[in-house]
């Protein structure tokens, strides 16, 4: 069975390079029929493919650049070298609320994993509706993602002409002591986020709300008592994945004892391992006991954790010893956007996205200068700096997120 079912994804690849002028979504579809009829034909046979199986047959079609388009999601202006902006406002200002022929024509040459919408690229349902379409159309068949989390970030439910609830905070909600409705809350905007085209919630927010002067974080978090916030976040995600909507906890390790905002600028916490164990870490930890597919990263650092002050995105003690050794995650870890000042203040996008991935991120989200960023990982897989055993590592996670769901 498993050697009928490679043979026939080795077929569909040498149609693929063979076929002149073969599209790449009809090639795509003509993969997954070849797989249908494989899988029906042979449904008894002890030798059942798997999805391991299923992953490794993509895999082994898939280009070097295309492995490497997996891992980053962008923002639609990261496609549009025309386009320059320094703050968040005038991005607010360019307005992009549709994909125009510079993206197309910059994305065919560089494909994507994920596009990320913000407020400035929704205006009304009509437009919504015009825009994901398209979006679904471009090299690399992106997922669609969007940070709604409830609250004062949401990019949907902020917008006026968008009749669906609104939330407070999570604040509120946690200050109800009732996971239920963290369940409702993440229930309510999954379904409206699903009817609407979107795959990814880069929510709940995991975080535990214990600084006071924190200024980025405060009622976005659920508590500043872990044991409050932990069921909260998995009723959260519940939610989301009842309605068809895959969740992202973030920001490991945890940005809710800290004064300043990555966006603008360095921030650090001071606090130990294990003072994390006793608090930040309880809410991650029930998020990977659930099975959470995305796990967010912060850009602070934690010096008396890692012993220096470089951002935990950045660090192979914080993602690679800690997450995945000793809290056992297996599943996707994601950057938070590489375009916020604690990265370019320091780093390159080049630099800031080898280095991130070298440290144990599978996706790199939103950097500054999306095709440097993606002329460097390549660059890096050539010259040895990554192994593409590295890149395929990554990109089989994010290809088993992508089977689940579509079964």
């Amino acid at each position: 069975m498993k050697k009928l079912f490679i043979t026939a994804m080795i077929v569909a690849r040498y149609v693929r390079h063979q076929v002149p002028g073969i599209h790449k979504h009809l090639w795509m579809w003509a993969s997954v029929l070849v797989c249908g009829l494989v899988l029906t034909a042979c449904s008894n046979d002890d030798d059942a493919v798997t999805p391991a199986d299923e992953v490794e047959a993509q895999l082994q079609q898939m280009t070097l650049r295309e492995k490497v388009g997996q891992m980053f999601y962008i923002r639609l202006e990261s496609l549009d070298p025309s386009i320059e902006w320094t703050t968040y406002d005038d991005l607010a200002n360019i307005k992009i609320l549709e994909v125009t022929e510079n993206i197309k024509r910059t994305n065919k040459d560089y494909p994507v994993g994920g596009i990320i919408l913000y407020a400035w690229n929704i205006d009304t349902e009509e437009q919504l509706a015009r825009i994901i379409p398209q979006i679904r159309q471009l090299n690399g068949n992106p997922l669609l993602c969007i940070d709604e989390e409830g609250g004062r970030v949401a990019r949907i439910a902020n917008n006026p002409n968008f009749d669906v609830k609104k939330y407070v905070s999570m604040d509120s909600i946690g200050r109800t002591g009732d996971p239920r409705n963290a369940y409702e809350c993440g229930n309510t905007i999954g379904k409206y986020l699903k009817r609407y085209g979107f795959d990814i919630d880069f929510a709940p927010v995991a975080d535990v709300n214990t600084n006071p002067e924190n200024v980025v974080i405060g009622p976005r978090a659920f508590s500043g008592d872990p044991a409050v916030a932990a069921p909260m976040v998995t009723n959260y995600l519940e939610g989301l994945k009842t309605a068809g909507i895959t969740g992202c906890i973030k920001h490991f390790p945890g940005h809710g004892d800290t004064k300043a905002d990555t966006h603008y600028g360095y921030a650090s916490t001071q606090k130990t391992w294990d003072e994390m164990l006793n608090c930040e870490m309880v809410t991650f930890k029930a998020g990977i006991q659930w099975g959470c597919q995305l796990i967010m990263t912060a850009h602070i650092a934690a010096p008396n954790v890692t012993g220096s002050e470089i951002p935990s995105t950045m660090s192979s003690i914080i993602l690679q010893d800690k997450l995945r050794g000793e809290l056992g995650y297996q599943n996707i870890i994601i950057t938070d956007g590489m375009e916020m000042g604690a990265i370019t203040q320091q780093y390159t996008s080049a630099e800031a996205a080898v280095g991130s991935i070298l440290a144990g991120a599978d996706i790199v989200l939103g950097p500054r200068y999306f095709t440097e960023a993606f002329d460097a990982v390549m660059a890096a897989v050539n010259n040895g700096t990554i192994s593409e055993e590295r890149i395929n590592q990554s990109v089989r996670r994010i290809l088993r997120l992508r089977l689940g769901m579509n079964r």
